[in-house]
């Protein structure tokens, strides 16, 4: 049941994450007009870096005293997720001509939910 209860938290903790990414994504691209995988960069930075503090505190309680080794961990797995994230929007926005920017990315994020909580509770918080 525990498992259950942390999927639920790294959920909404996700929930955050994704408004931070799709709000910093939007903002870099659509008025900044920065490149549309360097917004994406940079919206999933601000994320990661928001959900690891609350993942460490609220969802995996983590009392780690090296944190800065937890974060390199956590920061690994999340790169790892990005190239997913990226190459997911590549595949879907780039090649199949027609499929919404956003919609592509909302996509990368259900998948890379996945692989995040499985690698953070086996690997980075264990």
């Amino acid at each position: 049941m525990d498992v259950f209860f942390r999927i639920i938290k790294f959920g909404l903790t996700g929930l955050l994450g994704m408004a931070i990414d799709f709000g910093a994504t939007w903002l870099f691209k659509e008025k900044i007009k920065v490149n549309k995988y360097v917004a994406n960069a940079i919206g999933f930075s601000l994320a990661v870096t928001n959900n690891y503090l609350i993942n460490r505190a609220w969802t995996f309680q983590s009392t780690n005293m090296h944190w800065g080794t937890e974060f390199g961990k956590f920061l690994i797995v999340s790169l790892i997720g990005l190239g997913l994230n990226t190459f997911i929007i590549y595949l879907f926005h780039q090649r199949k001509n027609g499929t919404n920017f956003y919609a592509a990315k909302f996509f990368a994020i259900v998948i890379v939910f996945v692989w995040n909580f499985l690698a953070n509770m086996l690997f980075t918080f264990k």
